[in-house]
């Protein structure tokens, strides 16, 4: 059992306890290790005895942060999760975010919810279109980012060219706070930029366990193959020469990004990442209510729910509302309400998440991030509060892209189905419309990406029983909520139509950007701001 409630030697509260909160997520492009290092992470702080990796992904373990059976069977992270425990007197909370394009609007959910982010990287690789796309959902929000450059121990780009790459996708500049030792081949372990000593590491198989460690002259070691040390001490001296050195201000202002060397899959180089958050990572700070007011940290208790999840205990068919702690104390058991419709909250079924697992949340304090279990009429972007009101902005919605109506493939399974779309919208897999004429055939869906539909399917079919198949795409690539008493006339432009939610709210759809744009052009006055 983890020991999170308070720091050693003293007294409680949410000022010293915010102090040791480290609230973050990993992001990156697909297949580029987060999920290995996520578990890397977490063995390093002893939270598992062995990590499950393996040589490729289709033959890996699933990792501690994958816990849906579509993700354990695929190998890949589709759904974000939490994990909680302690590492050198802080308390992380860090956030595993879906691994694959189609599900950015479920990351973008996470980086409302982190004071800074792990921004992920293949050396061979370098800055690829995904990993350029949530870095600016990560300016958007102000995130400060460190940089981790994975797989160093594999065939990849040169480090200075990866910091021009870095430099020029995100505008900050890339400091080294250290350096790969040795060729990929022969990766030896990593050194301070002007140190005359580097950290060996011994590889560790299909990083199952923590790696060795060893502090030596660079100079005199002979493991080391000839230059490889003269290279690497002068390499890293030029990248501080023409970058800097890190400072705290330029990183937290989001001027500096911090960029450390890993080989997640043999557990080499996770140690310094993991000191670096701890030493220098942002504490969380006041989050700004819809009022336009910074709450106090040390205010009364209030929370943001930023992910609704159902089926993590199929057996028990509960309902999980995540939310990041904002500010003051939360007491399991203790009086809460929901600042959207006034009511009273069971706080009782209150946990921290590991993973699949999940602990007792006694006490919670800004920062953490707490499952409600199976409290019932919260939606994504919600606020919990005790004491006087407050409310927090509502998570901005993305636009889906594509579009396909999904049908009931038995009748009699008509209100299982129901009640399955009903669950798979409030948990923010999908979007759900119907057409004007109220969509006879069956619901239409909305995503970003076509896998999102693949597992709307299968959530169906193992968690209520229902068989379902799709019709063809629909001839759509662009949807923008609409305003006002004319929505009708949008039907006047060629290639456009019109979708509902099941609030009441209107959808114009358009089959490419030139229609979109006609319409923008003829009927301005119907597109929200």
């Amino acid at each position: 059992m983890l020991n999170t409630d308070s720091p050693a030697g003293g007294d409680a509260g949410p000022a010293t306890e915010t102090a040791r909160r480290r609230t973050f997520a990993v992001i990156s492009h697909p297949d580029a290790g987060k999920s290995t290092l996520t578990e890397a992470m977490a063995l390093q702080a002893r939270v598992v005895d062995e990590a499950g990796v393996t040589h490729g992904k289709a033959s890996r373990q699933s990792t501690v942060s994958d816990w849906n059976d579509v993700e354990r069977e695929r190998g890949i992270s589709i759904s974000s999760s939490a994990l909680r425990f302690d590492f050198a007197g802080k308390v992380i909370n860090l956030l595993d975010t879906p691994g694959h394009s189609d599900f950015s609007e479920d990351t973008y959910r996470v980086l409302m919810a982190v004071d800074f982010t792990v921004m992920l990287i293949d050396a061979a690789k370098g800055m690829e279109p995904q990993t350029r796309k949530l870095f600016d959902a990560c300016r958007r929000l102000d995130l400060p980012v460190i940089t981790v450059i994975n797989k160093c121990d594999r065939p990849g780009k040169e480090p200075l060219e990866l910091f021009d790459e870095i430099q020029d996708a995100t505008g900050r500049t890339p400091v080294a706070v250290n350096w790969p030792v040795g060729l990929p081949s022969a990766f030896q372990g990593l050194t301070t930029p002007g140190e005359e000593t580097y950290t060996w590491h011994e590889a560790t198989q299909s990083g199952a366990r923590v790696a060795r460690e060893e502090v030596v002259e660079g100079a005199s070691d002979e493991r080391l193959e000839p230059g490889a040390w003269s290279a690497a001490s002068e390499n890293a001296l030029l990248a501080r020469e023409l970058n800097g050195a890190f400072d705290d201000e330029d990183f937290t202002a989001c001027e500096q990004t911090p960029v450390f060397f890993t080989a997640a899959s043999s557990n080499l180089g996770v140690r310094a990442v993991m000191d670096f958050i701890a030493a220098h990572a942002p504490a969380p700070s006041p989050r700004t209510a819809v009022t336009g007011d910074d709450r106090a940290l040390t205010a009364d208790f209030s929370g943001y729910v930023f992910k609704v999840q159902s089926g993590m205990n199929p057996a028990h068919r509960d309902q999980i509302a995540i939310v990041r702690v904002n500010s003051g104390t939360f007491e399991r058991g203790m009086d809460i309400r929901h600042a959207q419709s006034g009511r009273p909250l069971n706080s009782k079924y209150a946990h921290h998440l590991v993973g699949r697992g999940r602990e007792t949340a006694a006490l919670s304090w800004p920062g953490d991030i707490v499952g409600f279990v199976n409290v019932t009429g919260l939606k994504i972007g919600d606020t919990m509060h005790s004491g006087k009101r407050v409310e927090f902005p509502p998570m901005p919605r993305f636009n889906p892209e594509r579009f396909r109506v999904i049908r009931l493939t038995d009748s009699s399974q008509q209100k299982r189905f129901a009640k399955g779309i009903a669950q798979l919208e409030e948990d923010g897999t999908v979007q759900v419309f119907r057409t004007p004429d109220g969509s006879p055939r069956g619901p239409v869906l909305g995503a970003v990406g076509d896998l999102q539909f693949e597992v709307v399917k299968e959530r169906l079919r193992r968690e209520f029983g229902v068989e379902t198949a799709y019709d063809e795409l629909l001839p759509y690539e662009l949807s923008r909520p609409l305003k006002g008493p004319n929505v009708e006339s949008l039907k006047q432009v060629f290639g456009t139509d019109l979708l509902y939610r099941p609030d009441g709210e209107v959808v114009g759809v358009f089959r490419d950007k030139w229609k979109f744009e006609r319409a923008l052009e003829k009927l301005p006055e119907l597109f929200a701001d």
